[in-house]
């Protein structure tokens, strides 16, 4: 796949991996436009990281179409679609929780508005000659991380679906890449796992990880392992409930009865705000 000299989207684009992406396929020659829902961010974006920034909120259908209309309209030349925006949430299942409405937003803005995007974006790539998308998922669509439930549904969900897709796409010009990463130096692994972070594993640089992904797409290699997370697929297969075990100790913790009833940690990737927000356990 062809890496320089392209117009490329990329949702969530403003934070963690999705930025670093921007970041070094803006440094190749290409035209990046990014999308989030901070505007603090998405000035940055702009001034600092010299890319095209609209706002675009992953979950929400209308705003996804709104985005789609403007960027076909002012970048006929789009060729690669790369969906990064995600929210990941730890949420301890025995106690109150959210609303069942925000119980799923991981599946409304991971899985859903990842799908949502490939049918807006699809009749306009498949008309080009040589196309490509890019779904994020994670290494935790092999193995669940049981205190982020949700989220690890969403990523296998999304898994399953990329595979699909490729599948149904093969013989266009558009070729379907998933990039599976394992856990990963970013705003949003710091927030989900706390002081705890270096007891948990040590994250992959989100440098090395984008510089990856990106050599992996010119290379045409569709399902994008670093570090980690080939392990994780194959211990996912073969032995999972020994790939699970040493997460047992981040479940007690976040069991603890000493732990402050919040209910559930929230960080967003999608709105780009690298914050973490504190959620009462009876209402979100």
């Amino acid at each position: 796949m062809k890496m320089s000299d392209t117009t490329i989207l990329i949702t969530g684009g403003t934070s963690g991996i999705g930025r670093e992406l921007a970041r070094q396929l803006r440094a190749m020659g290409n035209t990046v436009i990014v999308t989030g829902r901070d505007p603090e961010r998405l000035h940055a974006a702009r001034t600092v990281d010299g890319l095209h920034a609209f706002y675009a909120d992953a979950g929400d259908p209308e705003s996804l179409r709104i985005l789609h209309r403007r960027v076909v309209r002012d970048f006929p030349d789009l060729a690669i679609l790369i969906n990064a925006a995600g929210l990941m949430r730890t949420l301890d299942l025995r106690r109150d929780g959210p609303s069942l409405e925000d119980l799923t937003r991981e599946i409304q803005v991971d899985l859903k508005g990842t799908i949502w995007m490939n049918a807006l974006f699809l009749p306009h790539l498949m008309r080009r000659e040589r196309a490509a998308i890019l779904n994020v998922s994670s290494a935790h669509a092999f193995v669940p991380l049981p205190i982020a439930p949700i989220y690890s549904a969403a990523k296998a969900g999304l898994h399953a679906y990329t595979r699909s897709l490729r599948m149904q796409l093969s013989g266009t010009g558009v070729a379907v890449f998933e990039l599976a990463p394992p856990a990963t130096d970013t705003p949003l692994y710091r927030a989900v796992h706390g002081p705890a972070h270096d007891r948990v594993t040590r994250p992959m640089p989100v440098e090395a990880l984008a510089t990856e992904a990106i050599e992996a797409m010119q290379g045409d290699r569709l399902e994008i392992r670093p570090g980690l997370a080939d392990v994780l697929k194959l211990m996912g297969r073969w032995a999972p409930e020994l790939a699970m075990r040493p997460m047992r100790g981040a479940v007690r913790r976040m069991q603890a009865p000493s732990a402050p009833d919040t209910g559930h940690a929230r960080h967003d990737e999608a709105a780009g705000t690298g914050a973490v927000r504190r959620v009462p356990g009876t209402q979100a």
